[in-house]
C-alpha cells in the first residue's frame, strides 16, 4: 500500500466531505435543537445557564429562552426575541436575567454568533479546582489555544460588571472555564457555540478522571493545533451536530414545532 501525504490525505477529505447532508434548519430550529442536545449531555441544572442566538451577524436583539423554560422544553416556537436591554419583542415572556452578560460578548465581538453558558458537573468541578482546562486528550484538540480561564468569580452574573469582566477576560476566544460557576462558548454558529460546550465537558470529565491518577500530560502544540484545525471545520462542525441532532428528533420531533 502506498503512502500518501497527510496534506494529500485532509485535501482529499475535505472534498469529498462537500457532498454530505447536514440537515437544513432554521436559526430558530437549530437554536432548540442546540438546547435539546444539551440537556441530554448533562449541562442543565434547573435554571442554571442560558442560550442565545443573533439574529443576523450585524444584530443586536437575540433569541433565547424564556425564564424558567428547560432546555428539555425547548422548541423553536418557545424562543424568545429580546432586545440588548432584554426587553421582549412580540411577545410578553422574560428571558433569564443572565442572558445580559451575553449581550456584552455580542458588543465586543462581532465575529460571534451564538453563546452558550452551563453548570455541568465535570466543568463545575473543575472550575472549583483553580486549574484550567488541560488539551491532553484527542477529544479536547477543538478547544487547544482557545479556551480561556477566569481564576476569580465575580458573583451572580446578572449584572453589567460581571458581563465586562467575563468579556474582557474572554478576549479573542471562543470558550471560558469560569472560576466556581462553569463554562461559557462563544460560537461562529450555533452548531459550534453547541459543540465547544459539548466538547468542554467532555475534556473536563477526562481532565479530573486522568487527575485522579496522576500528572497530566498535555499534547505537543503543533498536534493539537492541526486537530483543532481539522475538527473546527465549518463541514465537519456541521456533520456533528447533525449527528446529535438527528438522536434528539427520534425521541421528541416536535422540538421543531
Amino acid at each position: 500500500m502506498k503512502i500518501q501525504e497527510k496534506n494529500q490525505i485532509a485535501s482529499q477529505v475535505n472534498e469529498e466531505m462537500g457532498a454530505l447532508n447536514t440537515g437544513s434548519w432554521t436559526e430558530r430550529e437549530k437554536l432548540a435543537l442546540a438546547c435539546r442536545i444539551l440537556f441530554e449531555e448533562g449541562h442543565w441544572r434547573g435554571l442554571a445557564g442560558q442560550i442565545t442566538a443573533r439574529l443576523s451577524p450585524d444584530a443586536t436583539d437575540m433569541l433565547t429562552l424564556g425564564f424558567g423554560v428547560g432546555f428539555d422544553e425547548a422548541c423553536a416556537s418557545s424562543l424568545v426575541q429580546v432586545d440588548q436591554r432584554l426587553q421582549p419583542l412580540g411577545r410578553s415572556d422574560m428571558p433569564n436575567p443572565g442572558v445580559r452578560f451575553h449581550a456584552w460578548i455580542y458588543a465586543n465581538r462581532p465575529d460571534v454568533h451564538a453563546i452558550v453558558h452551563t453548570h455541568p458537573p465535570a466543568c463545575a468541578a473543575l472550575s472549583m479546582t483553580g486549574e484550567p482546562l488541560a488539551v491532553a486528550h484527542m477529544d479536547a484538540t477543538p478547544l487547544f489555544d482557545d479556551c480561556a480561564f477566569l481564576p476569580e468569580w465575580p458573583g451572580l452574573p446578572i449584572g453589567d460588571e460581571e458581563g465586562q469582566i467575563i468579556s474582557q477576560a474572554m478576549g479573542s476566544k471562543h470558550a471560558i472555564l469560569l472560576a466556581h460557576h462553569g463554562l461559557l462558548t462563544a460560537g461562529r454558529s450555533i452548531k459550534e457555540a453547541c459543540l465547544l460546550a459539548v466538547w468542554m465537558e467532555h475534556a473536563a470529565q477526562m481532565q479530573l478522571s486522568a487527575r485522579a491518577m496522576g500528572p497530566i500530560k498535555q499534547i505537543a502544540p503543533e498536534l493539537a493545533r492541526e486537530s483543532r484545525d481539522f475538527l473546527r471545520k465549518p463541514k465537519v462542525l456541521a456533520l456533528s451536530f447533525a449527528n446529535f441532532a438527528r438522536r434528539v428528533l427520534r425521541a421528541d420531533g416536535r422540538v421543531l414545532l
